[in-house]
């Protein structure tokens, strides 16, 4: 049970790898086919909802409330990522920033080719404030992780 947590979690990250090539193979086709699934969504005029999974945009708000939980289900599992890179795999950190830097830059712009329309009334949702922080400390962030912490002066007489 041990090697199995010891493969699942390694203590060092490396490209090393000990089992079968057809799992590098099929989770590589997998990321192929998430890539251009993601650019789908994001491209298409009813981000593929209608064309693609052929959900009856006309009936609106039960559609839209599964798809949100189906966000929900996702971001649960990019935060778990998030969580095991914060405790476990900091030096992923630099990575894990570029990533959400990414996200956030990539939310603006589909903000832009396809904007929101809100209730009438209903103001700015929350994470419409967090968009416009989360880029600038971002990159903020980027740059602290990747720059090396100053040394403490050691003030001992010797």
């Amino acid at each position: 049970m041990k090697n199995i947590l010891a493969k699942i979690f390694p203590k060092n990250i490396t490209n090393d790898y000990e089992g079968y090539t057809i799992a590098v193979y099929t989770f590589l086709l997998y990321s192929a086919v998430s890539i251009v699934r993601s650019l789908i969504h994001f491209f298409a005029p009813d981000g593929g909802a209608g064309s693609i999974a052929h959900i009856d945009l006309s009936q609106g708000g039960d559609n839209i409330i599964f798809v949100f939980g189906l966000w929900g289900s996702s971001q649960l599992m990019i935060a778990f990522v998030q969580l095991l890179v914060s405790i476990r795999y900091k030096s992923l950190l630099p990575f894990m920033y570029i990533l959400l830097f990414l996200e956030y830059c990539f939310r603006a712009l589909l903000g832009i080719m396809k904007p929101l329309v809100f209730a009438a009334g209903a103001g700015t949702p929350p994470g419409g404030y967090l968009d416009k922080i989360m880029i600038p400390l971002a990159l903020i962030m980027i740059v602290m992780s990747l720059a090396p912490k100053k040394k403490k002066l050691n003030h001992t007489n010797k």
